[in-house]
Order: structure tokens, then C-alpha cells, then sequence
């Protein structure tokens, strides 16, 4: 078990965490969650080396007990020059030499002793990896995630996507006390996306998991942790339960806002009368009471119910749109091809309306972002794009569109902002105020920086967007936030994504990466396609129909119909059994 108590933490320029407590034991898979740079990195660097932080409060971690980590930012080292399987069993592999040093050593040594002793701890050490076994151990990874096919590949030829499963799997097998990883779905195709939701539901140990990923947070944790506005809460439970809790509370606290509020209203009306015949007539006693309303008042205001989980500011995120294109083709492409070391794309070819929302999906490394990138560029004999078109793109190497040196006040005045002040009006709706906006971009979280390029995209007036995994990094408050914006905006959109959700509720249509070329799919025949590989056949309706009563009670609460919305929840809590049954 790990114990965190009233543990508190600060930045010299932003304080990170106020008394927070929670706990991790045996067996539980948590997810971790929470905004945007609230600090959920700085707490996992905490829990693995807690000496070179100074924070109040006590941490009780097992001095025996062994952390495996995945970082988010983890990439492959080009020196090393060794297959998927060397690459995993690296750790198995030591230890068998270090066995048949020791062997060689007893040969000739005259004190066995300690020898031997050596000797028993590497074997234990081996024993706690799976023994002899390691390789048949490697061989069920491999298979479960479907990537058996890798065995024998480089890993320095990897995509990113499999080198992180890659990781995860070579992490699972030291069979550490307790693993974290630091968003390990960014960037994912959703069929690795599946294949880390099945190595999560099978590992036997602890974990934390960082991650805003909706797919495996409604499918992968028995636990959640969420830290928001320096506060901590636990939920024993999976992410629907968690969700469902958090809105049957924000509609109670909301009555309850409602009926304070009506008693505010009356008291101040009570306590202008009273200072009006305080004015006009000389009475002590009047005094008295007038003071005696304004203390009750007071106090009304103080009991408040503040809710920071409950109600939590989504960014108010609004792409303004430049010239309106009318029906015109903004994009053309004409036999395109992409190459690295081998043929990505060949003989690619599509049209994009001025309206068109679409997005290209395809297993990670064929192509696509070079594909969005050559778009961007418009310096090919293959690609035409609309000599009217006003183009803004957001990349997913977030250093191609934001300077790591700048403060982000700079990196806006840069972009075309005339003041500091207009800078600072402006990113109040990102979430971005107070001292955090003299702060260097290279400080900032990554989603703290997609947010940013969001912010900057938004800002282009642009009648055409290029997104390259614009979903990547961002919370879940600010994804659904992006998804209304997508909707509501009139010009076209040509987005990278491997994030599903976004796909499905946002987009007009695919274009699908197929045999080193592109089809377009209608988003119907898309959705069934991914259901009828991954989900039960009725779980597309049920979870249609759970969004659409969620969708009523966020009305309902618009319109403080209290008992509508209360209804709606008991159909909303048939849904999810229905859901959790499947």
C-alpha cells in the first residue's frame, strides 16, 4: 500500500497541492485525472523519488516496494540496435548472465560463501521476473497485444505507437509493486489503443495511469484519483460510476445554489429596508437588527457549497472563420506519395469542400501527419489548396508552432496580438491567467501546449484547419469543449486522430489509410466498423442513448427543472448497468 497524507506542494509561481490524501493498495487499477497543468506529473515524480522534493505532509511508501514507469514523452534510443524481443527480455537477459558469471566464478573462488549468497539473491531476482519461463511469458505479451508479428523486428524501426506498447509490456514483465505510466494511449491508432486496454485489464499488480483517454477510462479502472484546483478526491469505482456520481451531485448542489440564492435575494431586500429606516429614524434598535441581517447574510454567503470537481470551467474555445469559400474545393489532391525509408502513400487522391469536416484515420506510422504537414506546406505539384484558403494548423510536434523561449505572453504578441492586456483578455477564456502567462512555454504541461496551439488556431480566423491530433494531452473538459467547437465552426477541417470520440461526434466523414492509398468511408459504416471489432452489438445504441439523456439533463439544469432532471438520472443509472452488463 502506498499512503499519501495531507500532503501540500508549491511552485515559487503556483501552488500545486493543499493537504491532499489518498491511497493505492493491492490489486487496484487507478486512473489518474484532472485539468490541464494541475500538477498530475509533479505528483507521480513525488511518489518515485520523494527526496528531491520538499513538500509538507507524510508519504508512506514501502521501502521494498519496486515502481515500473512510462513516461509520455519516452522515445526509442537509435543506438539500440537489438530486436523486440532482445529489447524486452534486456532485464531477463542480465540477469542470466550475471547466473552464469557466478557459475564460472565458483570454479575458482575460496570464499563460496558469498558467493553463494549472491548467488541466491540473483535467483530470486530471476524467480520474480518468471524464472526460466521469461520467454513464453514474452511470447502471451506479444500475442495479447497483437503484435507478435514485431518479434524479430528492430525497435528502432518502430512507430511510435508500438514502441510504447512495447514499453508498457517490457515494464509489466519486471512484475514491479506498483506501475505508473504518464499517458500511455497519446498518439495511439485505435487498435493499439485496444491492445494497451488489454494489457491494462490483464496486468495483476497496482496501477496509476495518467490519462484523459474516455475509451480506456470507461473500460480499464476499478479506481479513480482526481486532483483539481489543488484538492484531491478518491472514487472506489469505474469512470461511468464516477461520472454518474458527479452529476447526480452537481444537480443536488445546484438546488440547493438556487434556494441560497432565493434567500440571498430576500435578506438583501430585508437589509436595504432596514438601512433605509436606519437613515430616516433615529433608533438604536433598528441599528441593531440591520446589523444582526447583515451578519445572517453573511453567513449565507460563507456556507456556499464550492464544488471544484463537480462544475469544473470547460475553455471557452471558438475558431472565427476568414473568408466564406462558399461550396468551393479547398483541397485537391491529385496522385500524391509519401516516402521515408519505405513507401508510405501512393496514388492518393481526393477533393475537400469548404465545409467539409473530415478526418484521416489509419494505423500509426502510414503517412498521415506527413500527409496533413505537405497540405500545410502547399509546395507540391500533387496538392492544390485554394488560393483564398487562410490556413491554420496545429501539430502534434508542438514545437513547430509554439517557441519553447517564448513567455506565452510573447509567444501571442508574436502571433499578431497588438497588447499584453489584449493577450491577457483573450487567454482568460483557455484558462490561462495570473502569473502562469509569464512563464516560458518550455515549462508547460503538454496539454497546457496543445491548448495554446488551440488558442492560436482559434485566434488565425481561418476558413481551414489543419489538426494533427488535436485531442492529444487535453483533459476531458477541454476535448468535449473542442468537439462544440469543431461543430459549431462553418469552414473546413482536416484532422488526424486516433481519438475516437472526437471522430465520431464531430466529423462529416473519414478518409481511411488502406493498402498505402485512401478511401473515403461514410461516418455510419465507420462507426459500425469499429464496433463490430471491439463492442457487443448493442453497446452503439445504449451508449447513444446514455449521451442523449445526459444531453436532457444538462438542459433541464439550464432551465433549474430540478425534478425533470432527476428523473432523467434514473434512466440515466438503467442505462449504465445496462452498459457495465456488457
Amino acid at each position: 500500500m502506498i499512503k499519501v497524507e495531507h500532503l501540500s506542494f508549491s511552485f515559487p509561481q503556483k501552488e500545486l497541492y493543499t493537504g491532499i490524501s489518498f491511497t493505492l493498495e493491492e490489486g487496484q487499477h487507478c486512473a489518474f485525472i484532472g485539468t490541464s497543468g494541475s500538477g498530475k506529473s509533479t505528483l507521480i515524480e513525488i511518489l518515485m523519488d520523494p527526496e528531491k522534493h520538499l513538500f509538507d505532509g507524510k508519504l508512506e511508501i514501502d521501502p521494498n516496494c519496486r515502481i515500473g514507469y512510462v513516461s509520455q514523452f519516452s522515445q526509442v534510443d537509435p543506438a539500440k540496435d537489438m530486436t523486440v524481443f532482445e529489447y524486452i527480455s534486456e532485464e531477463f537477459t542480465k540477469i542470466q548472465e550475471k547466473l552464469n558469471a557466478i557459475y564460472a566464478e565458483m570454479a575458482t573462488t575460496s570464499d563460496m560463501d558469498s558467493l553463494m549468497e549472491e548467488y541466491q539473491l540473483t535467483l530470486d531476482a530471476l524467480e520474480s521476473l518468471g524464472g526460466d519461463d521469461f520467454e513464453s511469458l514474452i511470447h502471451k505479451k506479444l500475442n495479447l497485444a497483437n503484435l507478435a508479428k514485431l518479434k524479430d523486428v528492430s525497435v528502432t524501426s518502430l512507430s511510435g505507437g508500438e514502441f510504447k506498447l512495447i514499453q508498457v509490456m517490457k515494464e509489466m514483465l519486471t512484475n514491479p509493486d506498483l506501475m505508473i505510466m504518464d499517458e500511455p494511449d497519446v498518439f495511439l491508432d485505435f487498435e493499439n489503443l485496444n491492445s494497451l486496454k488489454k494489457l491494462i485489464n490483464s496486468h495483476k499488480g497496482m496501477l496509476l495511469v495518467v490519462t484523459h483517454n474516455r475509451y480506456l477510462l470507461n473500460h480499464c479502472f476499478n479506481k479513480i484519483i482526481h486532483l483539481e484546483n489543488t484538492e484531491i478526491q478518491e472514487f472506489d469505482g469505474g469512470y461511468i460510476e464516477y461520472h454518474f456520481s458527479l452529476l447526480q451531485t452537481k444537480i443536488e448542489l445546484q438546488e440547493i445554489a438556487v434556494a441560497e440564492a432565493e434567500e440571498i435575494e430576500r435578506y438583501d431586500h430585508i437589509i436595504d429596508n432596514l438601512r433605509e429606516i436606519a437613515t430616516n429614524v433615529a433608533d438604536a434598535s433598528r441599528g441593531r437588527a440591520l446589523k444582526a441581517r447583515v451578519k445572517y447574510q453573511e453567513r449565507l454567503e460563507a456556507r456556499r457549497i464550492k464544488a471544484p470537481f463537480v462544475d469544473i470551467k470547460q475553455p471557452d474555445i471558438g475558431f472565427g472563420m476568414g473568408p466564406d469559400l462558399e461550396d468551393a474545393v479547398v483541397i485537391k489532391v491529385e496522385d500524391y506519395s509519401a516516402a521515408f525509408d519505405e513507401l508510405l502513400l501512393e496514388n492518393v487522391n481526393f477533393e475537400i469542400k469548404s465545409t467539409d469536416k473530415v478526418a484521416i484515420i489509419g494505423p500509426n506510422g502510414t503517412g498521415k501527419t506527413t500527409l496533413l504537414r505537405d497540405i500545410f506546406r502547399n509546395n507540391q505539384e500533387s496538392i492544390e489548396v485554394h488560393t483564398d484558403a487562410k490556413v491554420a494548423y496545429l501539430s502534434q510536434v508542438q514545437g513547430e508552432t509554439l517557441q519553447d523561449s517564448n513567455t506565452i505572453l510573447h509567444e501571442f504578441i508574436d502571433a499578431g496580438f497588438k497588447t499584453y492586456d489584449e493577450v491577457r483578455a483573450y487567454l482568460a477564456n483557455y484558462g490561462f491567467e495570473g502569473e502562469i502567462l509569464e512563464q516560458k512555454i518550455e515549462s508547460l504541461s503538454g496539454g497546457e501546449k496543445n491548448m495554446l496551439q488551440l488558442a492560436k488556431v482559434a485566434a488565425s480566423q481561418a476558413n481551414l484547419l489543419l489538426l494533427d491530433e488535436p485531442t492529444s494531452h487535453l483533459d476531458l473538459y477541454t476535448q468535449i469543449a473542442l468537439e462544440k467547437a469543431i461543430i459549431d465552426y462553418k469552414g473546413a477541417i482536416v484532422m488526424v486522430s486516433h481519438d475516437f470520440y472526437s471522430v465520431v461526434n464531430g466529423m462529416d466523414y473519414v478518409l481511411i489509410v488502406d493498402h498505402k492509398t485512401i478511401r473515403k468511408m461514410s461516418m455510419r459504416k465507420f462507426r459500425q466498423m469499429i464496433y463490430a471489432s471491439h463492442f457487443d452489438k448493442d453497446y452503439l445504441e445504449i451508449e447513444q442513448k446514455k449521451k442523449s439523456v445526459e444531453m436532457q439533463i444538462e438542459s433541464a439544469l439550464k432551465d433549474t427543472d430540478f425534478e425533470t432532471a432527476k428523473g432523467l438520472v434514473d434512466e440515466l443509472e438503467g442505462l449504465i448497468k445496462q452498459l457495465s452488463a456488457l
